[in-house]
């Protein structure tokens, strides 16, 4: 595998918009070959492709359909190179508004399957559509995780549960995918302001978070995504299996 980061191809899955745009940014800025892979936003993975230049371009596919990834990874590969890192961002629909969550006398299996199935699912897909890359050339694989695992301080059953399988998964392919020089790690933020997940939340929140926070602030998606570049990097070679909470201290592994 190449050294820097600016030698990388990299594929970000949800990059359309909010923190996936904001990993988009992160890795663009080191120099890298940046492939946005959306769903529905395909504006905004347009114009955020435009804004960072001739070394990104827009993809269009849903994370959940095997063929549809494989056939992304392939014009990625002929447009801007074979990607060695992959950064799961991609995230089911979903708002964190507490008052609107589903509560256990009325979450069916339905509502955890739609958001496993992204999570985990589009991993899986993702990683199966890079493998013959990592077997020639090691890689990269970051998996964005969430502090709501260690520390839920609001229920959201569906989404807390498809992260805590998502950072099940990210440990057993570390396993697997170590022999072949590839490191697999997550990075689990809390509430970040904004996004527009969290656009839904309310100010109050906000502030309590800040205030149990030992920043004093609530993290930025930008701050999460600089995060990601220590994963990407040389400096993160021997690190695998590992969930990095970025979350400005509000809670441990």
């Amino acid at each position: 595998m190449t050294d820097t980061i600016a030698d990388r191809t990299v594929l970000i899955t949800g990059a359309g918009r909010g923190l996936g745009a904001e990993l988009a940014r992160a890795f663009a800025r080191e120099g890298a070959r940046v492939a946005l892979n959306y769903r529905r936003s395909a504006k905004e993975a347009l114009a955020l492709a435009e804004e960072l230049g001739p070394s990104a371009a827009a993809f269009k596919a849903d994370v959940i359909d095997a063929e549809a990834v494989t056939g992304m990874v392939g014009q990625i590969t002929e447009q801007l190179g074979a990607p060695t890192v992959l950064v799961h961002n991609a995230l089911a629909d979903f708002s964190f508004n507490g008052d609107a969550r589903p509560h256990l006398d009325t979450l069916e299996w339905a509502d955890i399957a739609a958001q496993t199935e992204v999570a985990v699912g589009g991993a899986l897909n993702a990683i199966r559509a890079l493998q013959p890359q990592f077997r020639q050339s090691g890689g990269r694989v970051i998996t964005i995780g969430s502090n709501l695992v260690q520390n839920p301080v609001v229920p959201y059953h569906d989404y807390t549960a498809a992260k805590a399988a998502l950072l099940g998964f990210t440990r057993t392919a570390a396993r697997e995918l170590g022999p072949l020089g590839v490191t697999v790690n997550m990075i689990a933020g809390g509430l970040l302001s904004t996004t527009d997940a969290s656009a839904a939340t309310p100010e109050a929140v906000f502030d309590m978070i800040a205030q149990q926070t030992p920043l004093g602030r609530v993290t930025t998606p930008e701050e999460l995504a600089d995060a990601a570049l220590f994963f990407a990097s040389p400096w993160g070679r021997a690190v695998t299996g590992q969930c990095l909470i970025v979350d400005g201290g509000l809670v441990s592994g």
